[in-house]
């Protein structure tokens, strides 16, 4: 037999041995009766009797010197003390799911299974469909299914895994987690910058030829610019407007007019000298490009290690402008990213 080693033990001193059988016995107990609403159900789910359910949440009550039920003839309710001591179980027992979850998947070899991707049509076909085939030959049992929308994908009537959305994450019900920037810089071609002074302010695109985008909705996007401090939004005439920004691209490298478009889209063309840009002083610097998904819980491990792998390659693109005005933005960025990794890496 492997003697295997043990952690230090202070014998009466250590709360978990003091505690440990009357502990795990009563919060068992406890938690199938909060998520169950009855102890006779709380039983039945558990494998035991009513009454053993009863003795295991009296002796873990008596040992919290709490009362943790309201209990009726005909309910039975959370105490506010229930309440709480409920909310404290729950990332420990997500803990204890996670671990169980990933020695099965680890039994049962590397991550496999399909994953159903969404994303904007201009995000995916530059940004993720590229970095797909470097993660198949990481991951080779892991299928891949690319959806293209304008449209938010809805992770339950689409039944979609993962979705990357661009923007401002309003959705309290999803997991975001933010890759980049959304940097929006307005572009013109060199031969339109030559005939037309370019705008200093975003209020001069009243006299400019602009092209606009539809979205999904059938509305036109709006123009975002930050000035004063505060978030700004115009819709210019446009003599051009289009339902894909691919379509908007190529008009402003053909020289019709200004349009206003994310930098993954345009930085490239930018160092080159293909297209230049105006009014980045005024760029707003408050939206991302998110991957998303609907819960840490029980994430499987398909999921979690796409999450990972695009998070990781995504950020080592070169998909940003670094203007002074761009570089202060992304610096502040990159420390509220470097931020938020590390909070999601303790829940």
């Amino acid at each position: 037999m492997t003697d295997y080693p043990s952690r230090p033990s202070s014998g009466a001193d250590d709360p978990l041995a003091s505690s440990f059988a009357t502990s795990y016995a009563g919060v068992v107990s406890f938690l199938a009766v909060a998520n169950e609403g009855s102890f006779a159900r709380a039983g039945d789910r558990l494998g035991i009797g009513r009454s053993s359910v009863s003795r295991n949440v009296q002796k873990l009550e008596a040992q919290l010197d709490a009362r943790l039920f309201q209990r009726t003839t005909r309910s039975t309710s959370l105490t506010r003390e229930g309440e709480l001591f409920y909310e404290n179980c729950q990332p420990g027992l997500a803990r204890i799911a996670q671990a169980l979850e990933d020695m099965r998947e680890l039994r049962n070899g590397p991550p496999r299974g399909h994953l159903r991707i969404a994303s904007t049509p201009g995000f995916g076909r530059r940004v993720v469909a590229p970095l797909l085939r470097g993660f198949h030959a990481q991951y080779p049992d892991i299928s891949l299914e690319l959806l293209l929308n304008e449209r938010p994908a809805d992770f339950t009537s689409d039944r979609v895994d993962v979705s990357f959305r661009d923007g401002r994450m309003e959705d309290s019900d999803i997991v975001a987690r933010r890759l980049i920037p959304m940097q929006m810089i307005v572009c013109a071609s060199p031969a339109y910058a030559r005939m037309y002074d370019l705008p200093r302010h975003f209020a001069e695109l009243a006299v400019h030829r602009c092209i606009n985008l539809c979205m999904a909705t059938g509305r036109v996007k709006e123009w975002e610019f930050k000035g004063e401090g505060l978030s700004q939004r115009c819709q210019p005439a446009a003599l051009h407007t289009f339902n894909d920004p691919d379509l908007a691209l190529e008009a402003v490298l053909d020289g019709l007019g200004l349009a206003q478009l994310p930098a993954y889209q345009v930085c490239e063309l930018l160092r080159d000298e293909r297209l230049v840009s105006c009014l980045d002083q005024h760029a707003p610097d408050d939206g991302g490009h998110y991957l998303c998904y609907l819960s840490r819980k029980l994430l499987p491990a398909r999921i979690r290690v796409f999450v990972d792998y695009m998070t990781t390659h995504t950020r080592l693109l070169d998909l940003e402008r670094t203007t002074p005005v761009a570089m202060a933005q992304t610096s502040a960025a990159a420390r509220m990213m470097a931020s938020i990794d590390a909070l999601q890496a303790t829940l």
